[in-house]
């Protein structure tokens, strides 16, 4: 039996997953939540309860709970990962450490956000924070040791990644809130606008995949949905330049945005880039020709990573294996700690730290603070809007701080 069980949490807009140590990837589901809204429960997680999105299934409500890559709705989050990881746990006798990977751009309070998900229920998780170009790069096959570095594009649901990272840490980011769902509505408005007919996000998907900004092997595809006049349900077939025009765009924002950052690279990191070519990661690096775009801007090879959905939680793996090694895993790693002194209040108070080691002892010698100030703060007490479980409601408020 483990003292202390490990976990890696990809947790994306559209898709989150989890590693364990010891046994891999246990679990890739999407990020969703259903929500019985006649009894105020869960009624499904992951793939069950995505399912069930546009379909509007009577009295539930479907819940996407993170946008943009970070959290949009705490509870729906808090109570998403409490069912996710329950299918995984095995309880070690220690806390179990849990490491997060979240968009270089989220801000301290949506950083925090994360942190709240994850220890308002009675499984709490000694949490760590990793930005997702550092974890991407690592999983993109990049050596980030002895200062070696490298370019990564991260193309994830709600937000984009491009960054240069040398030695764990991050030389260079900006994290663009232009990815695959805003291809996504993007193309539903599109075949709306030109054909009358509104398909659902999925299908929307689908058509991303198929046609890409190549307009697809064959120039069209197949959609079903429901015409916009007369509110019937019909076939189409979409033309691949609809969909390209449509993503056009999104995809030159995505390399313009490469370009730029390319320019603003150290003259020493330049080697690097060149040698190690830019590396593509994301459910976004399957787009039909992107590879192709990318690599036009930029004027340096590109290429798609081997597995590009998996590629961000395999690089947050094997951060959290060099850390059980005893290996210096970078610091790029970011976590709260509870300061001792201020324990006397009757909910911890946090502190967020720049360094990956955490500040137990509540005072740290001047060579060592943080580039930036510490940013304190007390967790708000969540009531919860619903419960989890079939049991009986309880005539008193719900919180997700409640023990279970």
């Amino acid at each position: 039996m483990r003292f202390r069980s490990s976990v890696a949490i990809d947790l994306g807009t559209v898709n989150t997953l989890v590693w364990v140590a010891g046994r891999g990837i246990v679990l890739e589901e999407p990020t969703a939540i259903a929500i019985d809204t006649a009894v105020g429960k869960v009624a499904a997680v992951g793939a069950a309860a995505d399912t069930l999105a546009d379909k509007e299934p009577q009295d539930i409500e479907v819940i996407y709970p993170l946008r943009d890559g970070v959290v949009a709705d705490l509870e729906a989050t808090a109570a998403m990962l409490h069912a996710f990881l329950k299918r995984t746990r095995r309880f070690g006798v220690l806390r179990p450490n849990a490491l997060v990977c979240v968009p270089s751009g989220a801000t301290p309070v949506e950083r925090r956000s994360i942190i709240a998900a994850l220890n308002v229920r009675r499984s709490k998780y000694h949490v760590r924070l990793i930005d997702e170009p550092v974890a991407a790069a690592a999983g993109a096959g990049f050596d980030l040791t002895g200062g070696a570095g490298g370019f990564v594009v991260d193309i994830g649901g709600g937000t984009t990644e491009v960054a240069a990272v040398a030695g764990w840490r991050v030389v260079r980011a900006r994290s663009l809130r232009k990815a695959g769902n805003s291809m996504d509505d993007a193309i539903v408005a599109a075949v709306r606008s030109e054909l009358g007919l509104i398909i659902s996000q999925r299908a929307a998907r689908q058509l991303k995949i198929t046609l890409g900004v190549t307009g697809g092997a064959e120039g069209w595809a197949e959609a079903v949905g429901l015409d916009a006049a007369h509110r019937a349900p019909r076939t189409d077939y979409v033309p691949g330049g609809l969909v390209a025009a449509a993503l056009e765009p999104i995809v030159s924002a995505i390399a313009s945005t490469v370009h730029e950052m390319l320019s603003e690279i150290p003259a020493g990191l330049a080697e690097d880039v060149v040698r190690g070519k830019i590396r593509l990661a994301g459910g976004g690096a399957l787009l039909p020709g992107l590879a192709g775009r990318i690599e036009t801007a930029a004027g340096i090879g590109t290429v798609m990573v081997e597995d590009p959905l998996r590629c961000v939680v395999r690089g947050a793996a094997e951060i959290v294996e060099r850390g059980q090694k005893g290996r210096h895993a970078g610091p790029g790693l970011r976590e709260l700690a509870l300061l001792p002194a201020q324990a006397r209040f009757p909910l911890p108070l946090f502190c967020y730290s720049m360094g990956w080691r955490a500040i137990v002892s509540g005072s740290r010698p001047a060579s060592s603070q943080p580039a930036t100030p510490a940013i304190t703060g007390r967790p708000t007490r969540i009531i919860s809007r619903f419960q989890v479980g079939t049991e009986a409601s309880s005539p008193r408020p719900s919180s997700l701080l409640s023990k279970e």
